[in-house]
């Protein structure tokens, strides 16, 4: 059966200088081996579904898969999967907020601005890291834990563990080694800059350690974290990339109600269809 299909570029400061997302538009129908098959067929970081929602309060419901897992929330699958849906017809039954059904529950997206956001999912787990724990991370990333500013749990489902460096420089000059847990790390750009903070993200993935290009559930547990503190004030734009050759640009901002929301921009990269 011949199916809608996107390739989406997400947080992108131009094209193909984001993190790319696969959408199937007409998910419904697929069992879950198949859209697992096809995700790891792509072989981005995520592949999406787009289903008619269960929820009655929901706009959508979207199924997002890894190359060899389904994930129950996801940022940028987030983000470019209302994009698709939109760029497809979708209409919300709100003017200006579109509401997701996901494996986590419901999300809810803005078009403030004319840019796409999410809100950001609360934290399963904050606060210190263990001493011990912590000393390995920086050892696996190839720094002193003198050089850790400081560090917390950042953990809004794919369990992120977050490091703050001096600067963006130190960010960008680390050479990691195999890293044992998925590990985010931020440095501040000088005042004035055009981004507040270098972000990066590893993951150890099949023996090895990778690096993801631009990260929604990173960059909205480090919101939370950094905003808490007092270490940064909204809105700010944060870059991520820069050292793999991408130029992702993350956008912070808060609501009344101190909320913190994700937007990053969205290019349509690829449309046709897909036989599924």
């Amino acid at each position: 059966m011949l199916r809608r299909f996107t390739q989406v570029d997400v947080f992108a400061s131009g094209p193909y200088q984001g993190n790319p997302l696969a959408v199937v538009v007409d998910g419904d129908g697929l069992s879950t081996e198949e859209m697992q098959r096809f995700a790891r067929w792509t072989n981005l970081s995520e592949t999406t579904f787009l289903l008619p929602p269960s929820a009655p309060e929901a706009d959508y419901r979207v199924r997002i898969f890894t190359p060899g897992t389904e994930l129950p929330f996801a940022g940028h699958p987030t983000l470019g999967s209302c994009h698709a849906w939109l760029e497809s017809g979708g209409r919300p039954r709100t003017d200006g907020e579109i509401v997701q059904e996901c494996g986590a529950g419901l999300v809810r997206l803005s078009t403030a601005d004319g840019r796409l956001a999410f809100q950001a999912p609360p934290l399963i787990r904050s606060g210190p890291v263990e001493e011990e724990f912590l000393g390995r991370i920086a050892a696996s990333l190839g720094i002193g834990r003198d050089d850790v500013v400081a560090a917390e749990w950042a953990d809004n489902g794919p369990g992120w563990v977050g490091l703050l460096l001096k600067d963006a420089e130190t960010v960008l000059a680390l050479r990691p080694g195999l890293v044992a847990h998925d590990v985010g790390v931020v440095g501040p750009y000088p005042e004035g800059a055009p981004c507040a903070y270098e972000v990066r993200a590893f993951f150890p993935l099949n023996g090895s350690t990778v690096e993801d290009p631009v990260t929604g559930s990173l960059n909205a547990s480090l919101a939370q974290w950094l905003l808490r503190t007092g270490r940064v004030k909204a809105p700010y734009a944060a870059s991520q990339g820069t050292a793999i050759d991408r130029a992702g640009r993350i956008h912070i901002t808060t609501d009344a109600g101190a909320d913190v929301w994700v937007g990053g921009d969205v290019i349509t990269a690829v449309t046709g269809h897909v036989e599924l």
